[in-house]
């Protein structure tokens, strides 16, 4: 059965306006998606309703928000084929990153290798800087090659006996291509190395098992999975968050504390000090229980069916360089075109009500691989409809006119 976008489309309150007199074609989702009435619902709902504290109130309220909140993690964990103490509530995946980057950094020493790759947004770099200006380890750089595709064997080479931590992204954010992580773990643990995928993009265009790819680490936000900002998702296996030390220090993460000595809780709690976003957290279970109700695999094909339906419509265009052509990449579309800066180019989509992307999409180091000072982008997600994909294609072939 073909998927329903309009259906779908209806569910999201916003994609009814207009920008600029014209009807809101969104393709920005990358960035951020629109959410849908069922979050909308849910999160108004627990503060209307229900809210209180979670886990350390007797009371209803606590009670029923605590429900609510652990319900959103086994949500979470059933998502990603793992176990509920395998799930950390954290701020998005920057924090998630962070929180693993500096657990590990108790055990590194100066010199040490942890392997990254041109294509890892900012979020997936610069936690590790902190290592190498602090602890002096070494950061290896995977390439990527003309068409947009991780060079395994490259990579092969990078590993070694010194090699620590492999960290790379899942599905980039600007090419769209999306990696083995299966084989790209497996390589890792024969090299002795911890693996952390960077599932942001991944998480919401195709089913991810971190069991089946053998993830040690697996990071990805809410407000990407058409759920709210301040609420991310850490798996880590059961005997890798065993061994990281805590984060923060604060309620909630403790055992027990004295004036002269403290012991800590079990994973997950020992890394979700204070009052964590419960609200969020109860939105992202909405979004991820939404979601999961769908058909995956008819989206998948729909957004791909878009991003070909684009890229048909601008075929000859000579003013505009793709960037990224990786077989089987994700819909997203990043570009530029001929005589123009990126933030021109999003200025001018929107007069025709067009959101898009525009900047280095925090992947300088990939930018400068591909020569380009910037980019804009075009994200593709299963609200998206045929209809929108040609006002896109139009949109820019009127906007290319600007700067003929």
């Amino acid at each position: 059965m073909a998927f329903d976008a309009e259906a779908v489309r209806a569910q999201f309150p916003i994609l009814s306006r207009q920008v600029n007199g014209k009807p809101l074609v969104y393709l920005d989702s990358a960035a951020s998606a629109q959410k849908p009435r069922a979050v909308i619902d849910a999160m108004s709902h627990a503060m209307e309703f229900s809210y209180a504290n979670v886990h350390r109130g007797l009371h209803t309220l606590a009670n029923e928000t605590t429900d609510a909140y652990e319900a959103a993690r086994r949500s979470a964990a059933r998502l990603i084929g793992a176990a509920e103490t395998e799930i950390v509530f954290t701020k998005g995946a920057t924090e998630g990153i962070n929180l693993v980057a500096a657990g590990l950094g108790a055990t590194l020493q100066p010199g040490d290798e942890i392997v990254l790759s041109e294509m890892e947004h900012h979020a997936n770099i610069v936690p590790w800087h902190f290592l190498r200006e602090r602890l002096g380890v070494v950061l290896k750089w995977t390439r990527v090659s003309d068409e947009g595709v991780l060079d395994l064997e490259h990579f092969q080479s990078l590993l070694g006996p010194k090699t620590r931590v492999v960290a790379l992204t899942h599905m980039s954010n600007v090419l769209g291509t999306v990696n083995p992580a299966a084989e790209l773990a497996r390589m890792a643990h024969e090299a002795g190395a911890l693996v952390l995928f960077d599932g942001c993009q991944a998480i919401v265009h195709q089913a991810v098992d971190v069991k089946a790819i053998d993830a040690d680490f697996y990071v990805f936000s809410g407000h990407k999975l058409y759920g709210p900002t301040g609420i991310g998702i850490l798996y880590g296996k059961a005997e890798r968050l065993a061994a990281l030390p805590p984060y923060q220090g604060g309620g909630e993460m403790i055992a027990q504390v004295s004036m002269d000595a403290i012991t800590y809780g079990d994973p997950p709690h020992r890394f979700e000090a204070g009052t964590p976003p419960i609200l969020e957290a109860i939105g992202l279970g909405a979004a991820i229980d939404w979601l999961q109700a769908l058909d995956r695999d008819a989206i998948a094909a729909h957004e791909h069916a878009l991003y070909a339906r684009v890229r048909e419509g601008l075929a000859g265009a000579n003013w505009l360089r793709v960037i990224g052509e990786a077989p089987g990449k994700g819909a997203i579309l990043s570009f530029t075109v001929d005589g123009a800066h990126a933030h021109d180019v999003a200025q001018i989509l929107d007069r025709y009500g067009v959101a898009v992307r525009a900047g280095t999409h925090c992947a300088e180091p990939l930018m400068r691989r591909f020569g380009a000072t910037s980019s804009a982008r075009a994200s593709f997600a299963l609200y998206n409809t045929p209809e929108e994909a040609d006002v896109f294609v139009e949109a820019l072939t009127k906007t290319q006119a600007f700067f003929a």
